[in-house]
């Protein structure tokens, strides 16, 4: 092989093309993560040069990642001739390195990171001095951490695309279902008018409000699998949870049960009618499952970058199941439930950029707690 005497800062290149297509951010944190990577190993070790080849996530590419390290007096190997990776798979072992070729005073040093449709991701050390056990050692574990990221990204880039497939979906399924159903309740509205009392005014009653409670579980769907459009704008967190409590307030006066709020005040920067939804639907929860005469208890802590949002209920507590499937879409454990509230009040959340989960009381009963950022 032909040495390289002028060092390059940095080169990258894809494998498969000529010219590079404009990178996505996850494309690009991919990128920064393994250049955060490559300066660890050229610090830690006498590497000269650093050759990472990768699977982007998002377009399914195979990209090379060449970083060579000034050192002054050093000869700097030209990679041209692995390109072929005719030597890849007989001569790199799964996050083990093994000495590949020699040249002069510097050697290579490679491993595989992982393997995804029979397309290898590989890291190849370029050394000016032979790796002690110690080195190596370590070297692999990095290997390992790079292996690991690349599976991650590819996981949520499979996640982010499937979800986009869920958005057309349902998009979809609004433009085919929402006429339908308003064209229905318009003729059952008419026989309900047009009809004398009797078993067919009763039906077509029956059929308008069969298509209302269609046309809520749409809305719901919909609210739960579209991207949210936030209006987002300082609102008093106190002021929305009693807003809530006063919408259930019948319910809560039929069933004797108490909603203790918290008085703390706390602005925050919120869509106020989503955040509404979060409240009516964890609140009602809470309600549905809590014994006659209970108390339902909503407060907050506030710190210094988040609030933190608990609101439990003196019922019998999840199940293991209940504790794994409470946010998953159409499961519910209330007869009448369609199973969305808790998962929009999920995506409401995290929209905002915060965090939302359930476990029970050692006291008895459960807490649903969610975060939310205060800037």
């Amino acid at each position: 092989m032909k040495g390289r005497k002028q060092p390059l800062a940095q080169e990258e290149q894809p494998l498969s093309s000529k010219s590079s297509s404009p990178c996505t951010p996850r494309s690009l944190d991919t990128r920064h993560v393994l250049q955060q990577q490559i300066q660890q190993f050229a610090i830690a070790l006498p590497v000269v040069a650093t050759w990472v080849v990768y699977t982007e996530p998002d377009q399914g590419k195979r990209q090379s990642l060449v970083h060579y390290t000034p050192k002054p007096g050093s000869s700097y190997p030209d990679l041209t001739d692995l390109e072929s990776e005719g030597w890849l798979f007989e001569s790199l072992p799964a996050l083990t390195l093994r000495e590949i070729v020699t040249l002069d005073s510097v050697r290579a040093f490679g491993c595989l990171l992982n393997l995804y449709h029979s397309q290898a991701e590989y890291l190849v050390l370029w050394t000016d001095a032979s790796l002690s056990d110690k080195e190596q050692r370590w070297a692999e574990q990095q290997a390992q951490f790079l292996m690991n990221y690349l599976v991650m990204s590819r996981e949520c880039s499979r996640q982010h695309t499937e979800i986009q497939l869920l958005e057309q979906v349902v998009r979809r399924a609004e433009h085919q279902l929402r006429n339908p159903l308003a064209l229905i309740s318009l003729y059952a509205e008419n026989l309900t008018l047009g009809s004398p009392a009797g078993p067919m005014k009763d039906q077509a009653q029956l059929i308008g409000e069969t298509v209302h409670e269609l046309t809520s579980s749409l809305t719901d769907l919909l609210s739960c699998g579209q991207q949210a459009k936030l209006h987002v704008a300082p609102h008093d967190l106190g002021s929305i949870l009693q807003e809530s409590i006063k919408g259930l307030q019948p319910w809560l006066e039929k069933k004797q049960v108490k909603i203790i709020g918290d008085e703390t005040p706390v602005t925050l920067a919120v869509d106020r009618w989503q955040m509404k939804q979060v409240f009516d639907n964890l609140l009602s929860n809470a309600v549905y499952f809590s014994p006659q005469a209970g108390t339902v208890t909503c407060n907050w802590m506030v710190f210094r970058d988040e609030v933190l949002v608990k609101i439990s209920d003196q019922g019998p507590g999840l199940s293991e199941e209940d504790l794994k499937q409470a946010f998953t879409p159409f499961y519910s454990r209330r007869p009448e439930g369609t199973g969305l509230g808790l998962a929009i009040a999920k995506k409401i959340i995290l929209d905002h950029k915060g965090s939302l989960w359930v476990q029970n009381l050692s006291s008895g009963g459960a807490q649903f707690s969610f975060s939310l950022p205060r800037s």
